[in-house]
């Protein structure tokens, strides 16, 4: 397996993960653990935007084009 499919997959598992933690710190009572998901996601994110760097800049991850003021303008009076 080359380095960009394993940073690739790493970046899929972790944003999954993230989904994951979001559903627990939602449905979770107890404040302690609450917390401690919150945490636990709040590094997560954190990884991920480091791997998502690194992947970037080796041109493992192109961005989607970016959006014109216009379509801006468009999807934030859909919004409202």
């Amino acid at each position: 397996m080359d380095e960009k499919t394993m940073v690739n997959d790493i970046l899929e598992g972790v944003k999954a993960g993230l989904t994951a933690y979001q559903t627990a710190i939602t449905e979770t009572e107890n404040t302690t653990l609450r917390q401690t998901f919150q945490q636990m996601r709040n590094n997560d994110e954190s990884f991920q935007y480091e791997l998502f760097k690194v992947a970037q800049s080796k041109g493992y991850y192109k961005s989607a084009q970016k959006a014109t003021p216009a379509e801006i303008g468009n999807l934030k009076s859909e919004l409202q």
